[in-house]
């Protein structure tokens, strides 16, 4: 960040963030080596403050981003995002002291650090259980089934698509084929956040559609949903029918800064209610149906208040931060539109903690 322009930091928005960031530094620098669990519970309180504090970083960096569109490049913007996001610099670029982790990175660091400490403070540990024998280890979802996570998703995606086009409005379906048994150990926010944001978009725009033609047939056509396992990774394929994506805004899918609807995402992020809203606020963990999963944390998703808003409330976040998410894992996120017809997305999840995971991209950031 201090590398930006000076007319770019001082945006309201840019150096917010970068106080936040300076301040939680200032707070885990002054702390002692951590040597009994007394030690240990004052660095969480310190972590669980700054997760809270930290919620807002990702629309206000969006925000940021989209009021400096006319200050830098916009490549450069969507540069800066992607990298203080997850990315490494350009190695030309590279800077012996930034060898810290990214955003991403140090989130996971710190919530894994708070769950294995509350599994740890349990009554129900045990410490000699197996890993076979764990649901979680910390945040990590051993188990988790892909067929399970469309199911959570398109749910709660089609809950929101009724409250806001009206409880008689035709929702298209979600159909699930494929590999059903497929599972991958997964942080579950991250990849309920992938693919609900890919739902969300594939049901709305399905439902738009539906909407404006003369004579619709009674139900609209549903959204496929296919799951392929391999022995590296797991790959889903959700196709619609909305339309496919107009092709002037094919250019500006995966960025940040710039497209032809950028007045209008600002005032729409502007509008999000409560981005450090909880989960349990919004009624999601229920919507998702994983209350019985694992029990609340005590502290709070920053992609809770992102996955609950209403699907009108469009962003121009979700794709690119979904491709954030899904590269930080060493997968992939790629869309296919035909304009007129529908758009074909394919999510790669590499299955991770196994001798046959490739992780080019998470051992190339690991090495800076």
């Amino acid at each position: 960040m201090q590398q930006l322009p000076y007319v770019v930091v001082t945006n309201p928005h840019i150096s917010e963030v970068y106080d936040l960031y300076y301040n939680a530094f200032d707070q885990l620098r002054k702390l002692k080596e951590i040597k009994t669990l007394e030690d240990n519970e004052k660095l969480c309180d310190i972590i669980r403050h700054n997760l809270k504090g930290h919620l807002t970083v990702i629309p206000k960096l969006a925000m940021g981003i989209l009021e400096c569109g006319g200050l830098m490049d916009p490549q450069d913007l969507d540069k800066f995002m992607n990298t203080i996001l997850t990315r490494i610099p350009e190695p030309e670029k590279r800077i012996k002291r930034t060898h810290a982790p990214k955003r991403i990175s140090r989130r996971v660091i710190a919530e894994q650090h708070l769950s294995l400490t509350e599994t740890f403070n349990s009554p129900y540990f045990s410490p000699g259980a197996k890993l076979s024998e764990s649901d979680f280890i910390g945040e990590v979802f051993i188990k988790c089934s892909a067929k399970d996570v469309i199911t959570r998703c398109a749910k709660a995606v089609t809950a929101l698509a009724r409250s806001t086009n009206g409880p008689d409005a035709p929702i298209p379906d979600v159909n699930v084929v494929g590999h059903l048994d497929a599972s991958f150990p997964y942080i579950l926010s991250h990849i309920e956040y992938i693919v609900g944001e890919l739902l969300r978009n594939s049901v709305q725009a399905v439902v738009e559609r539906h909407q404006k033609q003369r004579n619709p047939s009674p139900a609209p056509p549903p959204v496929e949903v296919t799951i392929c396992e391999a022995q590296e990774h797991v790959i889903f394929r959700i196709s619609d029918r909305g339309g496919g994506i107009p092709r002037a805004e094919l250019p500006y899918l995966w960025s940040f800064s710039k497209g032809p609807q950028s007045a209008k995402r600002l005032e729409n992020l502007g509008q999000v209610p409560r981005m450090a809203a909880t989960m349990e606020e919004l009624h999601v963990e229920d919507e998702l149906g994983r209350a019985d999963l694992k029990a609340p944390a005590a502290y709070q998703s920053s992609l809770s208040s992102l996955t609950s808003r209403p699907p009108n409330l469009r962003l121009g976040m979700g794709l690119p931060l979904s491709r954030v998410y899904a590269e930080y894992w060493a997968g992939s996120l790629n869309l296919h539109s035909l304009e007129g017809y529908g758009v074909d997305a394919f999510l790669q999840i590499s299955r991770l903690g196994n001798k046959n995971e490739q992780l080019v991209t998470r051992a190339s950031m690991d090495s800076v």
